[in-house]
């Protein structure tokens, strides 16, 4: 297939194709084959679970602060002094190419996107249909008309994105928005895996510093990321779709190395993020926040270092 980037070979950039300097590259189709035929099988998610939680959107926000609304898997509302933000958004019924078939939610949205604020800026992390979905981008194109971020190779998806390369800044206002490295890989189809990039977001708004991990496995780029960004008011870490280990390891964390990445960024406090809405993998529900708990017990860490939030559910962070 044609390269969707067009640019001098890197680090992650084989003038063809990107990849992880990072870790082991993704499983191949037969890896997958070996996973659902030959596993244990998933455990069973139920239909739907109902929304608790209802979404306190403040009127503004102080300078050295945040507030943040959890709608769903990678998808956070972040309201800054200055900016509203939307991670990811996802507010399809499936991550799928297709509308009948593939993951079915079992939440819903804890926001939709008419009860939304005026979003300013997107940020996709890659292409992934649980973190790209287009009809979500059309919707809220024709109600926003935001700024989007995303990888390089993506706007092929996102026809008016801003693409970015790792490491590489843009100013909007008094924010800047750095996409940042991850371990993971990218595809929307069979023939055009890693033909654009992954990665991450960090968020320098007045007086706090937000980390979007989007997608990644555990490895040294949060340690590299800490050393660029030393103050890290609040991280963003995915904790779910990790089982099994042996197939998802390089491309997912599981709470044991989410907790461990929040200790690597130096993070004063984190959330977790990417579980509970679409069953990916097999772990159970609510497995990844009951062990989240205990990882973070095991560490040390206070409830308030490193806790998640309801789908649905406001909170505000200060510095």
């Amino acid at each position: 297939m044609k390269p969707r980037y067009n640019g001098p070979p890197s680090d992650h950039f084989d003038g063809e194709r990107f990849f992880s300097p990072y870790g082991e590259p993704p499983k191949t189709l037969l890896d997958v084959l070996k996973w659902k035929l030959g596993g244990p099988g998933a455990t069973q998610w139920p239909a739907e679970i109902p929304n608790t939680a209802e979404a306190k959107l403040p009127d503004r926000v102080e300078n050295g602060s945040v507030v943040c609304t959890f709608v769903n898997h990678a998808t956070m509302l972040i309201q800054t002094p200055t900016l509203n933000l939307l991670t990811d958004p996802v507010f399809s019924e499936r991550v799928s190419p297709f509308t009948f078939a593939g993951p079915k939610r079992v939440r819903k949205p804890g926001l939709t996107i008419d009860r939304l604020p005026r979003i300013d800026v997107v940020l996709v992390s890659h292409n992934h249909y649980d973190h790209l979905d287009q009809r979500s981008l059309k919707g809220l194109n024709e109600r926003f008309k935001p700024r989007v971020l995303t990888g390089l190779g993506d706007r092929r998806f996102i026809p008016d994105a801003e693409e970015l390369d790792w490491w590489q800044s843009v100013k909007i206002g008094d924010t800047t928005l750095t996409y940042l490295p991850a371990q993971h890989w990218s595809a929307r189809g069979v023939s055009d895996r890693n033909l654009s990039l992954w990665g991450s977001f960090m968020i320098e708004s007045p007086g706090f510093t937000t980390y979007f991990a989007g997608d990644t496995g555990y490895a040294k780029h949060f340690s590299e990321i800490a050393n660029r960004f030393p103050q890290i008011d609040l991280a963003l870490l995915p904790i779910g779709a990790y089982e099994p280990r042996w197939f998802m390891r390089s491309q997912h964390m599981n709470p044991d190395d989410a907790v461990q990445a929040h200790q690597d960024l130096k993070a004063t406090q984190s959330l977790g993020i990417h579980f509970g809405t679409w069953q990916l993998t097999d772990e159970g529900v609510d497995e990844p926040v009951a062990k989240l708990q205990r990882s973070a017990e095991r560490a040390g860490l206070q409830t308030a270092e490193f806790s998640v939030l309801d789908q649905g559910e406001s909170r505000q962070f200060r510095r």
